[in-house]
């Protein structure tokens, strides 16, 4: 280099070529690193994302603003609760929210037509996912079950629910299949997802893999009327081929759901 030639600066700053690709997912992709560690404002997304997600899990969920929501509606609504005391014990030992209260099983118990579709709305892990979720997706789910031809129970609202709950309660209601509407574990992307888990003839012993589930219902995820146009679908494949689960083949020609008294065993 002469001393006529000019000094090479420091190169521009590159551009960041992930940007794009940032605008299509709530992931955590190419955050950079500053030092050792994450950039400040990366570092401190996570944080709050961190605090949402155990907001969520500790919310109790609104159980007489949901009930208010059903019954202006027109749905009858039942609460109940599991066999955890409180959400300490609730978060401590699951299998006690697979479990109804005996006040509930009582409740439950008293006589009812028993329905072809049993709906559900349990707490589960983000009572912020079913406040913001749950009515929205049962208002375009429930027209659905009605049109065709199928009888839905009350709406079960239950609390410190985990999914398996809803077999008990599809027991005691004698319902062929059930829906349970519930707050799934939140995540550092997601505090508000709502899953549904669906299964045929309902009633303790089921295992996860005799259930479907549509998951990460919210804003930014999938729309409540696309999940229940896809839980209509599951439960007319249910009521004709009589399974649910691995067993059920979601595929198969759509036919008219059966129902009781059709002569189907």
């Amino acid at each position: 280099m002469t001393e006529s030639e000019p000094v090479p600066l420091p190169s521009p700053a590159q551009p960041d070529r992930w940007a794009h690709l940032r605008r299509h997912t709530d992931a955590r992709i190419a955050l950079g690193h500053a030092g050792s560690g994450l950039p400040t404002a990366a570092h401190l997304a996570f944080q709050a994302a961190h605090a949402q997600a155990r907001d969520a899990v500790h919310t109790p969920l609104d159980v007489a603003a949901l009930l208010v929501a059903l019954e202006e509606r027109g749905w009858p609504a039942v609460p109940v609760t599991s066999a955890a005391p409180d959400r300490a014990a609730y978060l401590k030992r699951p299998d006690l929210g697979r479990q109804l209260s005996e006040e509930s099983q009582r409740r439950l118990s008293e006589p009812v037509r028993a329905p072809d579709v049993a709906l559900v709305v349990g707490d589960g892990l983000s009572g912020t996912a079913v406040q913001a979720n749950a009515v929205p997706v049962l208002e375009s789910l429930i027209p659905k079950l009605q049109a065709a031809g199928l009888q839905v129970g009350p709406v079960v609202v239950a609390e410190q629910a985990r999914v398996a709950l809803g077999d008990p309660v599809g027991a005691l209601l004698q319902a062929r299949a059930s829906v349970v509407l519930i707050g799934e574990r939140p995540g550092l992307s997601a505090a508000d997802s709502l899953g549904l888990y669906l299964t045929w003839e309902p009633r303790p012993g089921r295992v996860d893999s005799e259930r479907n589930c549509i998951s990460n219902v919210r804003v930014g995820g999938l729309a409540p009327a696309a999940a229940a146009a896809q839980a209509a679908a599951l439960l007319t494949a249910m009521f004709a081929q009589r399974r649910s689960g691995i067993r059920l083949d979601a595929a198969a020609p759509a036919t008219p759901p059966a129902l009781p008294g059709d002569g189907v065993p």
